[in-house]
Formats: structure tokens, C-alpha cells, sequence
């Protein structure tokens, strides 16, 4: 009995290959690959997010997002976690990641590429009030600019690149002057939403697409 991967392969198939009859005109429904296919890979390591202009666990609940997304749409790849970059940096002499902190993890953790992502906090405009019990509590909108680059290992050249933005209101933020520190006990009802929509823009070349043409 074929397990629910071999099942789902084989509906995607059925549905690839189903022609319909409309209007005299016949359709079929292509499968088109994902543009970025880690399959060839098999293993890739992702760095926890730097972030800019805050604090907290923003970035933390980005990565782990990220991390959901590629094990969902690519189910053959294993994702080895990397964990933050700064000790690495650090050695090298560098300020942000590129292509030497990418060959750097390549020979600490034995994977052919790397994910590393950046988060930018900007616009943030505070609001605050008491609730029912009169427990100070603040809000604020803020707007978040993602970039997530897959690198190349041995050479350290850039393979893929993709990036998002989002506004929102979030929760359960603090102020240190103009820097927000996210520190939520439930960042996913605090700020999920927000890390949601950036996630869900940067990880869509990671799945197939569909499309209806017409059979001639």
C-alpha cells in the first residue's frame, strides 16, 4: 500500500495529465517544477536571521518559519540548522554574511549550501494603553524588510535570492528609545501573522506551480 507521499505524487499526476472538455475547447493541467529545487542538494544549512534595528525573538520565529516552509515543500531535503553566525564572523573579520562565511560553514557542517536571511525593523509607531486590569501593555506598527540568499558552499557565490516586505500591528512589544525589542511569551499571537506574510513571500519559489492550457 503506497504511503501519503507516493499518494500525493500520484494525485499530482492524475491532475497533471486530466483533460477536460469546456466550451469544445479542451485543457490540461501542467505541473511547472519549483524554481528553486534543493532536491539536488539533499542538504542545506540555514542560519538563524540577523535582524536590524531590534531585539527579541522576531528573528528566531522568521527562521523557524522558514525552516517549516522548506521541509513542507520539499520533503526529501534535510535541513541542518546552523544557528547564529556571529562567532564566524567574528573569526572572519566580516560584518554581515557572504561568500567566506559561506565556504566557512560548508567545512564546519559538511552541506553544499547555506540559507542566510536578514531582517530590517523600520516606520515603528508605538501605541499603548491599560487593559481590563489595568496592566500597561504596547503596541506598535511596524514595517519588516526580509532577504533570504541560498549560497553556494564552495564557491561562494549566490545561487538564489528573494526578498519581501510587510506593515502590521504587533503585540507585546517593548521600547528602549526608538529600538523595539520583541520578547513575547506567545510570539505567534504577538507577531505571527506579520512573520507569516514575509515567510510566505520568500519561500514561494520552493513550490510547484499550476497551469491550465489548452490542448491543441
Amino acid at each position: 500500500m503506497p504511503d501519503m507521499r507516493n499518494a500525493r505524487w500520484i494525485a499530482v499526476v492524475v491532475t497533471a495529465v486530466t483533460v477536460v472538455a469546456c466550451n469544445g475547447t479542451k485543457y490540461t493541467t501542467v505541473t511547472i517544477p519549483p524554481r528553486l529545487d534543493l532536491t539536488q542538494y539533499q542538504r542545506a544549512a540555514l542560519t538563524t536571521f540577523s535582524v536590524e534595528n531590534a531585539k527579541g525573538s522576531l528573528n528566531e520565529l522568521a527562521t523557524r518559519r522558514f525552516a517549516e516552509q522548506v521541509l513542507h515543500a520539499q520533503r526529501e531535503v534535510e535541513v541542518v540548522e546552523a544557528g547564529t553566525v556571529d562567532d564566524t564572523l567574528e573569526k572572519l573579520g566580516e560584518a554581515t554574511f557572504g561568500p567566506a562565511a559561506a565556504k566557512a560553514i560548508g567545512s564546519e557542517r559538511d552541506v553544499p549550501v547555506v540559507f542566510a536571511g536578514h531582517m530590517k525593523v523600520s516606520n515603528v509607531r508605538p501605541s499603548g494603553g491599560l487593559t481590563a486590569l489595568a496592566v500597561p501593555h504596547l503596541e506598535a506598527t511596524i514595517q519588516v524588510d526580509l532577504d533570504v540568499a541560498l549560497y553556494s558552499t564552495r564557491s561562494g557565490g549566490t545561487l538564489w535570492r528573494a526578498g519581501s516586505s510587510a506593515s502590521e500591528k504587533v503585540g507585546q512589544v517593548s521600547m528602549s528609545g526608538n529600538l523595539p525589542t520583541f520578547s513575547a511569551k506567545d510570539p505567534n499571537a504577538a507577531y505571527g501573522r506579520l512573520v507569516d506574510r514575509l515567510i510566505a513571500s520568500v519561500s514561494q519559489d520552493l513550490y510547484p506551480t499550476y497551469e491550465r492550457r489548452a490542448v491543441r
